[in-house]
């Protein structure tokens, strides 16, 4: 069998380390590539490399944005005694997509896993609980309410319940989406509809 041209085998090495893509479906896009114009490579190229310089996280909510704090955290028309939990920054858009949200964010980077080796020391969760905290002192700022907006699988709900305990002393209203959501599914596939009567139907935990 002829081994395959160097720049061919790296890059679809490169594309089989990305999520949901197999050894044949890197294939299939690296001879894409291949045999497509040049301008497509080049594209490719610069979009990747304008993701890795001009892209950061937000010290505030660590939603993905390209400044600091970014434009969801500064902007004085939502809500800002009010923010929603998510495990990743596809929840966000996911439910910005609904319209029917209009407070603050914060994003925890997943889920405690323990099968996977996700403790809560590897989220967001800290820096979480300091930004209530922080607001509790200042008692014209106090966070009305945390919206645990994680995903309704076993990982999702074992998140929620951890965060709504190490919530509860600071005498903080602690809600959870409603459970129109179906089990064991992610917000980022959840249509429009099911995901915003979720948020309208949320309860106390």
């Amino acid at each position: 069998m002829q081994p395959l041209a160097e720049p061919i085998s790296k890059l679809i090495e490169a594309f089989s380390q990305l999520p949901g893509i197999g050894p044949k479906t890197a294939s299939r896009l690296t001879y894409f590539l291949l045999r497509a114009d040049a301008a497509v490579a080049t594209n490719l190229a610069n979009a990747l490399q304008e993701l890795k310089e001009n892209t950061l996280f937000c010290s505030i909510c660590h939603n993905i944005a390209d400044r600091d704090p970014c434009p969801i955290c500064t902007d004085q028309q939502r809500d800002q005694l009010l923010i929603c939990v998510v495990e990743e920054p596809l929840d966000v858009q996911a439910i910005e997509r609904t319209r029917e949200y209009h407070g603050v964010y914060h994003v925890l980077h997943g889920s405690i896993s323990p099968m996977a080796g996700v403790g809560p020391d590897d989220l967001k969760i800290a820096s979480l609980l300091r930004r209530v905290q922080a607001a509790t002192a200042n008692s014209q700022t106090t966070v009305r309410e945390i919206l645990l907006a994680t995903n309704p699988n076993l990982e999702g709900e074992a998140t929620a319940m951890y965060i709504s305990r190490l919530l509860k002393p600071l005498n903080v209203r602690v809600t959870r989406l409603a459970r129109g959501l179906p089990v064991g599914g992610d917000l980022e596939y959840a249509d429009e509809v099911t995901l915003g009567r979720a948020l309208m139907g949320r309860s106390d935990m």
